[in-house]
């Protein structure tokens, strides 16, 4: 079986290579090592949706299983026009590494549909979420998959996903996702979990660099809910955010950008650009301005063999999934700087969503200052365990918990065999 034919993309390419290349320097059995390169399952789906026009356009949908062998599936739903089976497929495997790093009881998942959500209105976007629900509703359930929000859903997606499962159960079932809102079974905390865990692993790194977080200068590329809560949550510890951007362009301003100021703006305007006192800058030269602390929080790809040996940060704290090419590892890494990988980095939202995941299977909910508790201290421990292993071994932090994610999910597969 061809890895690279019905799953073909670059990222899935770029996370085969990553797992054969952890693999070798486990000495993984080449067996399990096989089974880990492929979804225990992927459904392709098509869903018709009512527009408001009274057309009828069908869109296509995914959800794939990568592995169920340390328990149910967890997994986000995005909502993107270049959303394809490998993208997801490969997305599945990172939250497979992600999850068992972290300690979680969960496989990894992930769903998507290829459409532009910009385009689609309230009621199109509720229509295309219910119908997709009703797809994929055999692969879903509190204990076989929970999705949870992802590029282009939120949490209101989140609810009419799991009233429509409800609905077919003729009972609410708040355990069927994550992510959604407070009064549906919604946990406190979980719309700053990433942000705030890309927080705490910079105090981390920090820490371990023998640096001060406060009085860095901090470059976010993103400015959506990771990458504005890291921003607020770094410009209060007394970090000095010089560089934001989001998807229609970026601002510049070398003596500080206020937080609070930008917040206001941009639920005025939409946007970050046009911010009063700063330069305009593009998201590309953004990333190569000089700064400590860079966070790349947007889409995958941003930094690459053409740009990695202009990136004069000294720690990237990866907030999206795979923003640095393998190409651009090994640059960064040759330079010296720290990179905290995507699958540690951003973990704090699947973090979170185990806790809402546990919540509401108790129907018992707790503070939101517990849950930050609990959140610091899985990251910190994950972090440091990561360290460590890096030290240990020689190696970069990527590859560190690639190896303690991988090796986790390949124990699994050893200890329960093959059935039949």
């Amino acid at each position: 079986m061809n890895a690279n034919s019905e799953f073909d993309s670059e990222l899935h390419r770029t996370a085969i290579a990553q797992l054969d290349r952890v693999a070798a320097r486990l000495g993984l059995d080449a067996d399990i090592h096989g089974r880990l390169r492929y979804p225990r399952r992927a459904l392709v789906v098509s869903i018709p949706v009512r527009m408001d026009s009274g057309k009828t356009e069908v869109f296509v949908g995914y959800r794939v299983h990568h592995n169920t062998v340390l328990g149910p599936t967890k997994g986000g739903l995005r909502y993107a026009p270049d959303v394809d089976l490998g993208e997801v497929s490969a997305l599945a495997m990172l939250m497979s590494w992600k999850c068992a790093l972290m300690s979680l009881p969960y496989g990894g998942a992930k769903g998507g549909v290829r459409c532009d959500p910009r385009k689609l209105s309230m009621q199109e976007k509720e229509n295309l979420t219910r119908r997709y629900t009703a797809e994929i509703i055999l692969m879903i359930g509190p204990d076989l998959d929970i999705p949870a929000p992802d590029l282009g859903t939120d949490e209101q997606t989140m609810a009419w996903m799991m009233d429509t499962y409800s609905m077919t159960q003729g009972k609410s079932v708040p355990g069927v996702v994550t992510g959604k809102p407070l009064i549906v079974g919604g946990s406190a905390g979980r719309r700053e979990a990433t942000g705030r865990g890309i927080v705490y692993t910079l105090y981390q790194a920090a820490r371990h660099l023998g640096q001060e977080l406060r009085g860095r200068k901090v470059v976010v590329q993103g400015f959506g809910n990771v990458g504005a809560v890291a921003a607020r949550l770094l410009w209060r510890e007394g970090c000095t955010i010089v560089g934001i951007s989001d998807v229609k362009g970026g601002i510049w301003k070398p003596d500080g950008i206020d937080i609070r100021q930008l917040e206001a703006h941009v639920a005025e305007t939409g946007s970050v650009t046009g911010f009063p006192g700063s330069e305009p800058i593009s998201n590309s030269d953004l990333i190569t301005q000089p700064c400590d602390v860079l966070i790349p929080a947007a889409v995958g790809g941003q930094i690459h063999e053409g740009n990695a040996d202009r990136v004069k940060a000294s720690i990237v704290a990866e907030g999206a999934n795979g923003p640095t090419t393998p190409e651009a590892d090994v640059i960064l890494r040759e330079r010296g700087a720290t990179v905290i990988p995507d699958i540690l980095c951003n973990a704090g939202g699947v973090v979170v969503s185990y806790f809402e995941w546990v919540q509401g299977l108790q129907y018992y909910f707790w503070r939101e200052s517990e849950i930050t508790a609990r959140l610091q201290e899985v990251m910190t421990r994950a972090f440091n365990r990561v360290w460590a292993l890096g030290s240990k071994e020689g190696v970069d932090l990527r590859t560190a918990a690639l190896m303690e994610g991988i090796k986790r999910v390949a124990e699994g597969y050893k200890v329960r065999g093959l059935y039949p």
